[in-house]
């Protein structure tokens, strides 16, 4: 029997290779040796990726001192995955809001640099592909500071470079490449995890959508926007690329128009990015069962969420999926059925959230040593109903 354990974190408690050790643990007190157990940390693109990615295919954690998003040094990281050519970078290592004071948040100067020299030491470390999650921006510098750190060369009227900062895009007049940098960038492939559809301006826009959470003013949204819409010109004349309008160029402050307009990026749901980046598909082939899981399985789960992009996976090779949650939130129960053979929450029962986060490993386990126990009482079953017994494919719902 082949079993895939592919979950996210539980965040706030525990690592999604903690989580595939605790749920792994649990099949084993009610299994044994029998069964064999393929682990494959997942996650959504967000924070958690990198090591996520990391885990499931025996890569290394990376350390590098980065610009921070107001321009003072940070620590960082990024991951070199198992391969030795792909580096999973959080640009929210590197530019993310948690990294700026709540009082001194102000998107017209934070910088995105510090993501771009994440990009450059990967591209140092060997990486021939990037995966690049883009979620919890400080910035709405449309991706001009990680351009700037790379090598171009981002001016204004007099030929001056720009400084930091989403407003400074105002004064935008040309973008110079360097042939250096253009032989360096063209045989990369990047791939960006983004699950929203955030156009780069307008309404929906970057600026208006993101702006105020970043510490932006009414009057700086439409400052914000306006540079912006000058930044999608005149990378569309110097550069080739037409990012105005694109479903999630908008994303990051931008910084999804930024990846597509400087290094060809492709934007794509992170789950999805992650599910290949690790092989899902083929740890799934000739699997009797999969188990996957998240912090809180709710009405976003069937929504671009891990264990939604695992149930898919799975389905695809006829395996049921039993999803496990710290929480399942009843109103969401029947849109999980249609994705889920099974949903079961690991709490034994009401309490406190701390309470929940402190025993998140125990209680994972014991649910799993109960569907470890289910198992084998269905195998023994069908034993003893003798040759004519069968079990389901699960060819899963949804």
């Amino acid at each position: 029997m082949r079993i895939v354990i592919a979950p996210d974190s539980f965040k706030g408690a525990l690592s999604a290779l903690e989580v595939c050790r605790a749920i792994e643990a649990g099949l084993r007190d009610a299994l044994g040796t029998d069964p064999e157990i393929v682990s494959v940390p997942l996650a959504d693109g967000g924070e958690g990726t990198v090591q996520a990615l990391v885990d499931a295919t025996g890569g290394r954690v990376v350390e590098r001192e980065v610009t921070g998003p107001l321009g003072e040094p940070v620590d960082a990281f990024f991951g070199m995955l198992g391969d030795g050519t792909t580096a999973a970078i959080e640009m929210a290592a590197a530019s993310g809001l948690p990294l700026v004071p709540p009082d001194r948040r102000d998107p017209r100067v934070t910088t995105t640099r510090g993501t771009g020299e994440l990009i450059d030491a990967a591209l140092a470390e060997g990486a021939e592909e990037l995966i690049i999650g883009i979620g919890g921006s400080a910035t709405n510098d449309g991706g001009a500071g990680m351009a700037q750190a790379l090598g171009f060369r981002l001016v204004d009227e007099e030929g001056r470079e720009l400084p930091p900062g989403g407003a400074a895009l105002a004064d935008l007049a040309h973008i110079e490449v360097p042939e250096t940098l253009e032989e360096r960038l063209a045989s990369v492939k990047v791939r960006v995890a983004c699950d929203v559809d955030n156009p780069l301006c307008g309404p929906r826009g970057a600026s208006h959508v993101y702006g105020p959470q970043k510490g932006a003013s009414h009057a700086d949204v439409r400052e914000l926007d306006a540079a912006l819409r000058i930044f999608a010109e005149v990378v569309e004349r110097d550069l080739g690329r037409s990012i105005l309008d694109v479903p999630g160029s908008g994303a990051a402050g931008g910084l999804g128009g930024g990846l597509m307009a400087f290094l060809g990026g492709e934007l794509l749901p992170g789950v999805d990015i992650v599910v290949d980046a690790v092989d899902l598909a083929g740890k799934m082939d000739g699997a009797h069962l999969c188990l996957t899981a998240e912090g809180q399985l709710d009405d976003q789960t069937p929504y671009g969420k891990t264990p939604t992009g695992a149930a898919k996976v799975a389905r695809q090779h006829g395996v049921p999926v039993i999803a496990l949650g710290g929480a399942v939130r009843r109103d969401a129960l029947d849109a999980l059925e249609e994705r889920f053979d099974v949903v079961l929450s690991i709490s034994p029962g009401p309490g406190a959230l701390e309470d929940a986060i402190e025993h998140g490993a125990e209680d994972l386990r014991a649910t799993a040593r109960q569907i470890g126990r289910l198992v084998a009482a269905s195998r023994a079953a069908g034993e003893n109903r003798g040759p004519e017994a069968h079990v389901s494919s699960g060819q899963g719902q949804g």
